[in-house]
């Protein structure tokens, strides 16, 4: 028996401090569920801009983001939406847009920083926006900041003792992600980054020809079609905050702490050699 573990990143194996400002009306929410905000619009694209922090927050705040990102020739991937749209129709917003400026983007690092700053070792910060395409326009300014949860660490080199594979399938930047993979104990080529709620369900389908049982670890609305795709789903509440019913419906486990999948996988290979013992 194969088994393979499929884990998001914010939320699953990292505790996740997000800022979000919204642009229209200039205010600032705090540890909001980011996917959740994007998937109440049908019109909104969650997009991750591939620029370092530091570089934000050196530059003028009254700049247009647009203007900023074509200058330095910053990059993006798209995170998660309800809606298929290309890299072509996304650029076509993001690098046009003249609703938001630098200054709303360093608003959310800014608090990030002060809010993580004794959190260590954080091992990701990462930022975006979200885009609505029927406005054409920036709706939120996004930072989010996350550490790895207690235990997180030790639970994935108990899997590999196991005998387990473990892959990170997340929205989140792949650079980022690598960190927290070299931290974790899960090499490079078992990290996707930048992969939105298909991506994740294909990933999984795809490990479900090689391996014997594929299990989906996640905590939002942009695991639920990986979950379902999976052999087992595991939903984690470990990060507070309120789950959609469809979530808890696709879940065949709810964990409160990461280090409970392993009693789960002992479970799984417990029955299957209780299935093959002869009689």
């Amino acid at each position: 028996m194969t088994i393979a573990v499929v884990f998001d990143s914010a939320g699953t194996l990292l505790r996740t401090y997000r800022v979000v400002k919204d642009i229209r009306e200039d205010t600032i929410r705090k540890d909001i569920e980011t996917t959740t905000l994007t998937f109440h619009d049908a019109d909104r694209i969650l997009v991750l801009i591939n620029v370092h922090s530091q570089e934000v927050m050196k530059a003028d705040s009254c700049q247009l983001l647009s203007e900023f990102l074509i200058e330095h020739r910053i990059d993006f991937g798209i995170s998660c939406g309800r809606r298929v749209i290309t890299q072509e129709e996304v650029a076509g917003i993001l690098y046009h847009e003249n609703g938001a400026c630098v200054g709303d983007l360093q608003d959310t690092i800014r608090d990030v920083w002060i809010r993580c700053s004794q959190i260590k070792p954080i091992m990701a910060i990462n930022s975006g926006v979200i885009l609505n395409l029927r406005t054409r326009s920036i709706e939120y300014t996004i930072t989010a900041g996350g550490s790895p949860f207690p235990g997180a660490k030790e639970t994935i080199t108990r899997l590999h003792q196991m005998g387990v594979a473990t892959f990170i399938a997340s929205g989140d930047r792949g650079s980022k992600l690598e960190r927290m993979g070299d931290f974790l104990g899960i090499p490079h080529d078992r990290i996707y980054g930048v992969a939105t709620p298909t991506m994740k369900a294909e990933i999984v389908k795809e490990l479900k020809q090689v391996y014997t049982t594929v299990l989906m670890v996640g905590d939002g609305i942009n695991d639920l079609r990986a979950m379902r795709e999976a052999d087992i789903a595991i939903l984690s509440e470990q990060q507070p905050g309120e789950r959609i019913e469809a979530l808890k419906t696709a879940a065949d486990y709810t964990i409160k702490e990461v280090y409970e999948v392993i009693s789960i996988i002992e479970g799984i290979i417990r029955s299957d050699q209780e299935k093959n013992v002869p009689i």
